[in-house]
């Protein structure tokens, strides 16, 4: 109204972090929280601390959703993740504060976003030639075609690395996701703020609800479950904890899940042996068909 001053005690509205879970962005069912600290100690935001039975739903959704986005073609999957990296580019002004509050200069937080959006357009155009580079027509002693063909391994497991943040969830959630996988990610312990806000972008880049669900979290508390969980058919673990590692070696044993590392400081994760199209075989099962063919 006119002559209406503005208030000056007025409070800055604080972001929620969150969990992203089947599309939305619930609490955590347990109502715990961490704190996201600055390298001085102050307090920079909270976030939700995942509960087993957050990540069970995150399992349960990722598991439903996976199919469709098997079965959606390689050039929609790319366009997705195209998309994904047109957004992220869009959203350069809020992310680069997050980065550079919890530690990074100026500099190398511009840098890990530029190699976070360049590494999505490289894995976007793998969606659609993963199939005629990997894949083969066998020559058999018979009147049939055989063929192989490169299958997702269905709902994976993702446990990323402290540091690059998030170029590394980025690049092990891109290489999942290419063949057609659903991921259940457990983000960074010590920088997890970027890997909601990397939520915020994949929810407005038509990637299905569910096909990406990012928890933020503990990982010691975490990895048990997933190791023993029957609905996930593979792990990939960047995390570096060597007791991690363990765990979800020992657990994955029970029901003969496929767990892979990826090693790599934050120089490796920013090198070109990241753009590698034999990171996404890492989740991909070879299927061999036969089909009678004329005499």
């Amino acid at each position: 109204m006119r002559g209406m001053a503005v208030n000056p005690q007025r409070l800055t509205v604080s972001k929620t972090y969150k969990l992203f879970i089947g599309g939305a962005f619930p609490r955590s069912e347990s109502g715990r929280y961490l704190i996201a600290r600055t390298p001085n100690g102050d307090h920079v935001a909270n976030y939700c601390n995942a509960s087993r039975k957050d990540l069970r739903d995150a399992v349960r959704l990722a598991r439903a959703a996976q199919p469709g986005w098997q079965n959606a073609s390689a050039f929609l999957r790319g366009q997705i993740l195209y998309r994904a990296a047109e957004m992220l580019e869009n959203r350069r002004g809020s992310f680069l504060p997050e980065l550079t509050l919890l530690g990074l200069d100026a500099k190398s937080a511009g840098r890990q976003l530029d190699l976070a959006i360049d590494r999505l357009v490289y894995y976007a155009g793998w969606t659609d030639k993963l199939a005629a580079v990997f894949g083969s027509v066998n020559p058999v002693s018979s009147p049939h075609w055989n063929v192989t063909s490169p299958d997702p391994c269905g709902v994976v497991a993702v446990i990323c690395p402290d540091s690059p943040s998030l170029l590394g969830l980025v690049t092990i959630l891109a290489a999942a996701l290419v063949p057609g996988n659903a991921v259940v990610a457990i983000a960074s312990e010590k920088e997890a703020l970027s890997a909601i806000s990397l939520a915020e972008v994949l929810a407005v880049s038509d990637l299905p609800a569910g096909v990406v669900n990012i928890l933020t979290g503990i990982r010691s508390e975490l990895a048990p479950a997933l190791a023993s969980h029957h609905e996930i058919q593979a792990i990939l673990d960047a995390g570096g904890d060597p007791a991690v590692s363990t765990v979800l070696a020992e657990g994955a044993s029970t029901n003969l899940k496929r767990v892979t590392t990826w090693h790599g400081n934050a120089a490796q994760w920013e090198s070109e042996d990241l753009e590698n199209p034999y990171r996404i075989l890492d989740t991909v099962e070879f299927k061999t068909a036969w089909h009678p063919s004329a005499l």
